[in-house]
């Protein structure tokens, strides 16, 4: 679902994140318009409105971890879960964390991928919000639905930045609600 069909239609705070979001046209690959949020977060107020957004959605939810997705999502996740009185859970690409992890792989256009978390960090009966940047496939909050399930937690939603208008792995996130902020754009109009 989109924060402007859910209560946000017509927020000027859509239009500014969106905008502030540069495209990158062919990168990484030939084809691709890659949605570079980093000019996002060089944009202090669209990068509050950004985390104020979520934080306005899910202050009221009884969430107790806000896990985010390596790496993106760590830029939107920690603000997020202090807001909100969570704590922030990373789930990280393999051999990033010290200590005893727990591993969930999920397959790429081309290959697999593996996201991992510590042992301990989410309890049993936790409820839980993913967060990272941008979904497409929805195949890494796929995997972060199942590492967080396996431990236990209850995935209350997941939430990103950029989202296409019809998520090609919707069916993929096993019935979990997806909030996504502003669609992609195209194209770029700055330098």
């Amino acid at each position: 679902m989109f924060a402007a069909e859910n209560g946000l239609k017509g927020d000027p705070r859509l239009q500014a994140i969106s905008e502030a979001i540069r495209v990158v046209p062919h990168f990484p690959k030939q084809g691709i318009m890659f949605q570079d949020i980093t000019t996002l977060l060089l944009d202090h107020k669209a990068f509050k409105d950004t985390v104020d957004i979520f934080v306005d959605r899910y202050r009221d939810m009884d969430i107790s971890v806000v896990a985010g997705v390596e790496a993106r999502g760590f830029m939107f996740g920690p603000s997020i879960a202090l807001a909100i009185g969570a704590k922030f859970v990373p789930l990280r690409k393999p051999r990033k964390l010290p200590g005893k992890v727990i591993s969930e792989e999920y397959e790429l256009e081309y290959g697999t991928d593996c996201l991992e978390m510590h042992v301990g960090a989410v309890q049993p009966g936790e409820r839980a919000l993913v967060i990272d940047d941008l979904v497409a496939t929805g195949g890494t909050l796929s995997a972060a639905i199942r590492l967080l399930e396996r431990v236990g937690a209850e995935v209350v939603e997941c939430a990103c930045v950029v989202g296409l208008r019809e998520v090609k792995g919707q069916r993929r996130l096993n019935g979990k609600p997806l909030y996504i902020l502003v669609e992609p754009r195209q194209m770029d109009n700055c330098c």
